[in-house]
């Protein structure tokens, strides 16, 4: 998931695929504060389900921005989000991504 290094170098996210085959993919992650996923760019739409509460600070190309992870409050995006998801807070955040290969028609 790093396509581009961090510049603070912090420490990465815990991945940890649950399924995935051609239609989704699932991967918990478990952030430990300070933890970052690493720049990517999302190639399918994808759901994120948090299982704990606490602050991120996502950095894209825009920009930093922050945002409340609500525990069980889900939350959709479009293919092509480009971002580092770092946890801004002082606790482990998890959160659960389901990402959607394949279309139903």
């Amino acid at each position: 998931m790093n396509d581009k290094p961090s510049v603070d170098h912090r420490a990465p996210a815990n991945a940890r695929v649950q399924v995935d085959n051609d239609r989704v993919r699932v991967t918990e992650y478990r952030f430990a504060p300070g933890a970052e996923t690493g720049w990517h760019r999302h190639g399918w739409d994808y759901v994120v389900v948090p299982q704990t509460h606490g602050e991120l600070l996502l950095v894209g190309p825009a920009g930093e921005q922050s945002a409340t992870l609500v525990q069980g409050e889900s939350y959709y995006r479009q293919a092509g989000v480009e971002h580092n998801v770092i946890n801004a807070g002082n606790q482990e955040l998890i959160f659960i991504e389901i990402e959607m290969k394949a279309h139903v028609g």
